[in-house]
């Protein structure tokens, strides 16, 4: 199925939704007032169908699709983890900041692309 230029921003969009969405679950994860503002079922149904919408995009892609599922499971793995933990673990803390700074990195990428497209249509 070729994707239409639409369709290519709605992907991209997706995915910085998605990564905005874990960068969220991290920090909720590792800060009590994070966790206080920002309800988890919102969060989680948010999360959850940002992820399944981009699983069913890409599963044309089968070997994209595997590793946004693998980096999605060791971003909740991490995040449960360190609530497990309480988040005084200095290596646990050491991870999520380092998926923080992946995070941010493909967000402000994938958010310029996404206005260069905009710009584009």
């Amino acid at each position: 199925m070729a994707m239409t230029a639409k369709d290519q921003t709605d992907l991209a969009a997706a995915l910085v939704r998605l990564y905005v969405f874990l960068t969220q679950y991290l920090d909720r994860c590792s800060d009590e007032a994070a966790r206080a503002g920002n309800p988890n079922e919102e969060l989680q149904s948010h999360l959850d169908e940002t992820r399944r919408q981009l699983l069913d995009i890409l599963s044309a892609n089968p070997v994209v699709k595997r590793k946004l599922t693998e980096e999605c499971d060791r971003i909740l793995a991490l995040g449960a983890s360190c609530v497990q933990s309480g988040s005084t673990d200095q290596t646990l803390r050491d991870a999520i900041q380092a998926e923080r700074a992946v995070l941010r990195n493909k967000t402000i990428a994938l958010s310029d692309l996404v206005a260069v497209f905009r710009a584009l249509a």
